[in-house]
């Protein structure tokens, strides 16, 4: 089987994380959406419908069935996915979930509601329900490592899978509040607390004394420390020591320098407002709390300071001894009130670097989405 996880149009809702990535391969709970399908369904092949300067490094399949990537598939959406019949599409209470070709005759879905995004917060605001359906199908009907003496456990040791490899000591883990999940070859260094619900991908690490509050996903091979609360990082990310980060995203291959800090509450404890990529404006939103989101490649130097509801976009450099605006397009670089353009080929230099040291490679695809984000500036 074979499925093309479609935009829907809406590439730039959840910007700056999808102007280097389609919407389908956006990370919550363990997965990469386009992974969880491949879990549900191991033998499909999933590709993507999204923006043309895109589609190199995440080419589209050859299928006549295109599903919404909003949507966050449990087994019912994949059963009912799976066995929908050519002309034929699939709509819960007026939003789109999949077709088969052509559409002529519609299908009510009345399975369980899988989970909707339809803002890039919720991406962490959904985040906790995103872990439960994944750890429940990553384990299912399969054993976890033991977890170390040197360890305290508070709550249901069946809330709590290692996978082989994994490396745990001296540290608290809490699982009454959600499910842990260790994945292959990560570590948790000693003195750590961990509560629930909790995600740590392959390779990645959590530092020494690190304070984590759920509902975190850490992904494949980053590292972080200090205190992070409701934070998705991305792939190769890195927040390697102490500083406060709660409400946030972060890209893939994002660096955060020694003792940054994002608000994530107004003094007033309003609800936040923050940058619209599809109205090129500051948008109100209904949430009281919210703090970074930061695009591929974006870093930040020591003592960096975020706003509430700050919004950064693809390969930005920060270093600024007060707190920057709350939008920083594409490509800036942000030298305290100075700002300035940071050029391509410097910014190719320094993604070629850091992707090195990771033993990963920098394709013609990344410079494609190199040059067409630069000459846009989003």
């Amino acid at each position: 089987m074979k499925i093309n996880l479609d935009d829907n149009g809406l590439h730039l809702r959840f910007a700056p994380l999808t102007l280097s990535r389609p919407v389908g391969n956006l990370r919550m709970g363990i997965y990469t959406n386009n992974e969880r399908w491949e879990r549900l369904l191991p033998e499909c092949e999933v590709g993507f419908i999204t923006e043309s300067y895109l589609q190199e490094k995440f080419p589209a399949v050859d299928s006549p069935i295109r599903v919404n990537a909003q949507v966050i598939p449990n087994e019912e959406v994949a059963v009912a996915v799976y066995a929908l019949e050519e002309g034929h599409s699939l709509y819960m209470n007026g939003l789109f979930i999949a077709e088969n070709g052509s559409s002529t005759t519609k299908i009510e879905y009345v399975g369980a509601a899988p989970i909707v995004i339809e803002h890039r917060w919720d991406l962490f605001q959904k985040n906790e329900a995103a872990i439960e359906l994944d750890f429940y199908l990553i384990t299912d009907e399969r054993k976890s490592q033991k977890l170390s003496k040197s360890n305290t456990l508070i709550g249901s040791s069946d809330l709590l899978f290692i996978e082989k490899g994994a490396t745990i000591e001296g540290c608290t883990l809490n699982t009454n509040h959600g499910p842990i999940y260790i994945g292959e070859n990560a570590e948790i260094m000693e003195g750590s607390m961990i509560r629930g619900s909790f995600v740590l991908c392959e390779e990645a690490v959590v530092k020494m004394g690190t304070k984590i509050y759920g509902a975190t996903t850490i992904g494949p091979h980053c590292r972080v420390g200090g205190e992070v609360s409701n934070v998705i990082f991305h792939a190769y990310s890195n927040k390697g020591h102490d500083g406060f980060l709660g409400n946030s995203v972060l890209g893939e291959w994002c660096n955060l320098g020694a003792d940054t800090n994002s608000s994530n509450l107004k003094n007033n404890y309003s609800t936040v407002s923050s940058y619209s990529y599809e109205s090129k404006s500051i948008e109100a939103s209904e949430l009281q709390f919210m703090g970074l989101c930061m695009g591929d490649h974006s870093k930040s130097a020591i003592n960096t300071m975020f706003n509430t509801a700050s919004v950064v976009g693809f390969a930005v450099n920060v270093f600024s001894d007060s707190f920057p605006e709350k939008h920083l397009s594409s490509f800036s670089w942000i030298n305290g009130a100075e700002q300035s353009v940071f050029q391509l080929d410097k910014a190719i230099q320094a993604a070629k670097a850091m992707m090195d040291r990771r033993h990963v490679d920098f394709t013609a695809a990344d410079i494609k989405i190199f040059e067409t984000l630069h000459q846009s500036r989003l």
